[in-house]
């Protein structure tokens, strides 16, 4: 770990503001929200509640934040009104992670914190589709998971880099701002850099990457064109190469990633999605029926097969949600899908189904046994 990371490490084990962060742990939050005016919120099986205390005004809310910032993280709050960094403290002898943002809002500092499990499921205990495996298992291409800020993204590629991790000997390298989850190394060889801490920012990461014979790489979040461009061609170059997204399902990811470039780039970036992707997954995170489970991932998968590359080539987008029910034998699904099989292994209730599901009507007729039509594929 660098100085720095072992400065902000060692910081953690006696601000006041880790009082708020244990009683989140304790709770088994997954998120924690300080706001100016209100008492902490913690999100507890995807539910915001109050915390038992009194609410926190302007000044307490900046002796609790403030001291979290070391000197780069204070100049990215000051120029940008906001800093994401990573912060650990210890609870009952064990070490907890977060992933922070201190924000201002209307004038006031604000605090939001995802807390990141020490130990990284698998697939099976994270409840995902088993032929994620075979996904793992492709030596070049571009993986992209899609969906909304707390849907378990991150924790799903985790699993994934971690079960390479298990059954190859390859060179994972990891860009994070901040990093999350701390792998340990069994067949594979591990690098973690952390934007800010270990390189100066994601363009000198990547450029520093090819150097440094990776296998597989981990660019984190598709937010710009300097970003996707540059996973694009590692995966060109024969790496295996793992980024998220925000998009609502696996279709709307191809228009997410053509909005970031000029309408003149949109034929050659087609072409370069089609070559060298290898799956869209998306995924949300729904109400699971046992309490102790909290929540489940449904998940939708699109496997870039001959019908998928033909249909982003010639620009008709509007027929993948098709070419994926089609493409069930080869492991593909669509949120139907994956909340059907939810539902018949009793993780989820069917309410909770039709609550999440894009279309209600299909779901029903799924759930009946009745077999949906599968138009509109060339």
């Amino acid at each position: 770990m660098s100085e720095q990371g072992e400065k902000h490490e060692r910081q953690g084990n006696g601000m006041e503001i880790d009082k708020i962060f244990r009683a989140a742990v304790k709770l088994e939050a997954s998120d924690l929200h300080l706001k100016v005016g209100n008492p902490p919120y913690v999100r507890v099986g995807g539910v915001l509640r109050a915390m038992k205390r009194e609410p926190i005004d302007e000044r307490e809310m900046r002796r609790l934040c403030l001291p979290l910032l070391d000197q780069r993280n204070q100049e990215v709050f000051e120029r940008d009104g906001g800093a994401d960094f990573a912060h650990m403290l210890d609870v009952d002898g064990e070490t907890w992670r977060f992933r922070v943002n201190l924000l201002t809002q209307m004038g006031h500092v604000g605090l939001v914190a995802r807390r990141v499990n020490n130990t990284i499921p698998d697939f099976a205990g994270l409840h995902l589709p088993p032929q994620i495996e075979k996904l793992c298992s492709f030596h070049q291409g571009l993986i992209l998971i899609a969906g909304v800020t707390g849907s378990g993204k991150s924790t799903t590629i985790a699993s994934m880099l971690n079960w390479i991790n298990a059954h190859y000997r390859k060179h994972i390298l990891t860009l994070e701002d901040p990093i999350e989850f701390m792998f340990r190394e069994d067949k594979c060889l591990i690098n973690q850099r952390e934007i800010g801490v270990d390189v100066k920012d994601f363009e000198i990461g990547m450029k520093h990457a090819v150097r440094e014979d990776p296998d597989v790489m981990l660019v984190g979040e598709m937010r710009d064109q300097e970003t996707f461009a540059t996973a694009i061609h590692a995966a060109e170059t024969g790496h295996l190469v793992f980024g998220t997204i925000h998009a609502s399902n696996a279709a709307t990811v191809i228009n997410r990633i053509l909005d970031l470039f000029p309408a003149n780039m949109h034929s050659g970036l087609r072409s370069a999605i089609a070559a060298n992707m290898v799956a869209i997954m998306a995924q949300k995170l729904v109400k699971a029926i046992d309490k102790e489970v909290g929540r489940v991932p449904t998940v939708e998968i699109m496997t870039f097969n001959s019908t998928v590359r033909k249909l982003i080539l010639e620009e008709e987008d509007e027929k993948l949600g098709d070419a994926i029910r089609q493409g069930a034998q080869e492991g593909m699904q669509d949120f139907n899908m994956s909340l059907k099989d939810l539902v018949e292994k009793e993780l989820i209730d069917q309410e909770t189904a039709f609550d999440v599901s894009p279309n209600r009507q299909q779901l029903k007729m799924a759930l009946k046994g009745i077999g949906v039509s599968q138009g509109g594929l060339i």
